[in-house]
């Protein structure tokens, strides 16, 4: 068998129906078109709702927003903290050593292996790094943040009310 042998399986390959070529083939006349306006004469632009506002000028342009309350960390992977010789890892050792390179708060993810014990202090820790840590033989302690809780107040709260 050849490429040019290839045939497509019997009722496959329907051929298109060919209108506005006469009253001899169906769709001849109008073509089923209708009769007169825009539709039946050339096409319609894209998205013309018929010189109602069209759906992308009415929905607004701009979309989500900046959440005031984000809070961004620099990661640290456990493997990061074995390549460390430190037995003592804080946020300032971390900037020293050229690892967390701007400003900001750090938190450790449990990604690679901790096989001694070591004492680290970020201001936020994954389930598993903290797990693998004290696994080690070392502890985890959380840093307070330099700015506090930057959460609104809950609905209900007094300082919600103010």
């Amino acid at each position: 068998m050849k490429v040019h042998d290839l045939v497509p399986a019997e009722g496959a390959h329907k051929q298109k129906r060919r209108v506005a070529r006469g009253i001899a083939g169906k769709g001849g006349k109008t073509a089923g078109r209708g009769t007169k306006g825009a539709k039946a004469r050339d096409t319609v632009k894209p998205g013309f709702e018929g010189g109602q506002l069209p759906l992308t000028q009415r929905i607004p342009k701009l979309r989500g927003f900046a959440n005031p309350f984000r809070i961004e960390y620099n990661v640290v992977n456990l493997d990061v903290l074995e390549s460390l010789e430190e037995s003592e890892v804080t946020p300032e050792s971390l900037k020293g050593a050229g690892i967390v390179h701007h400003q900001g708060l750090v938190k450790v993810l449990g990604g690679g292996a901790l096989r001694r014990p070591v004492k680290v202090s970020a201001h936020a820790f994954s389930r598993s790094a903290k797990t693998a840590i004290e696994a080690a033989g070392g502890s985890a302690v959380v840093v307070a943040k330099p700015f506090g809780d930057r959460r609104p107040p809950a609905k209900g709260n007094a300082l919600a009310n103010r």
